[in-house]
């Protein structure tokens, strides 16, 4: 009896909500993070300075890296990444904002690809 191949890679979901308390802190900050990389170019310096000075959620974005999520987790490879922000309505006592709850997007999707 053969037992079936098991794939190497995982795919992690996480689903954060953030809470800004202080958006100039938060603005002031990925400013920073900006023009520390030596490495971007002036024209994308331009575009995310004008990007996280008028969204706080661009702000975020450039502020969370997935790498820092795994780099530290022993025998694994960040091998793809993507994510996003957004500002939302939140309501905590909504049933939409359930984490523990079942998955209801996505369920009949495949768990085993980085995608």
């Amino acid at each position: 009896m053969s037992t079936p191949e098991t794939s190497r890679f995982v795919r992690l979901r996480v689903e954060l909500v953030l809470e800004v308390e202080d958006a100039d802190a938060l603005t002031k900050r990925a400013l920073a993070h900006i023009a520390g990389d030596a490495e971007m170019p002036d024209d994308e310096r331009a575009h995310a300075e004008t990007a996280v000075t008028e969204d706080t959620a661009e702000a975020v974005a450039y502020l969370v890296d997935p790498f820092d999520l795994v780099s530290e987790v022993p025998g694994v490879e960040l091998q793809q990444a993507s994510w996003s922000s957004e500002r939302v309505d939140y309501d905590p006592d909504s049933p939409d904002w359930d984490l523990d709850g079942e998955d209801v997007e996505g369920d009949d999707e495949e768990e085993d690809g980085i995608g």
